[in-house]
């Protein structure tokens, strides 16, 4: 097992905290408006698990790639469709819930679905890439 196949993981690690900062940022200085409080869920729950689907999908795509590289594409294409549906879930309370930020935090959720599906797409594009 080589450590270098492992980079992936600390670079998701890297641009999460660095985002979920810059995040709570904006939310620190915008705490006195209404439109951003009282969220059925927590930036920190979602972040925790976008990352926690993040780091599972890179582990397997490259426990994956030490088999068989060919199904890697495959594998990213399944196991995203399954953290989709499972993002929906997490997302029903949301959308069924009286809040009046309802719209807002949509929004938030889907702003953090994209960044770490953009990190997990750059991360697969990599590993294929590399078919050494």
């Amino acid at each position: 097992m080589n450590l270098k196949n492992f980079r992936p993981l600390l670079e998701i690690l890297g641009i999460s905290v660095a985002v979920y900062l810059v995040h709570k940022l904006f939310f620190y200085l915008n705490e006195n408006n209404p439109k951003f409080q009282n969220f059925h869920f927590p930036i920190e729950y979602i972040y925790g698990f976008f990352f926690i689907c993040s780091v599972v999908i890179v582990f397997i795509l490259i426990k994956v790639k030490e088999k068989n590289i060919d199904n890697v594409g495959y594998t990213f294409l399944l196991i995203t469709c399954i953290k989709m549906a499972v993002s929906y879930a997490v997302l029903y309370p949301i959308l069924h819930s009286g809040n009046l930020n309802v719209k807002v935090e949509k929004i938030d959720f889907f702003i953090i679905f994209a960044l770490f599906l953009t990190i997990e797409t750059i991360v697969t594009i990599r590993i294929l890439n590399n078919k050494q």
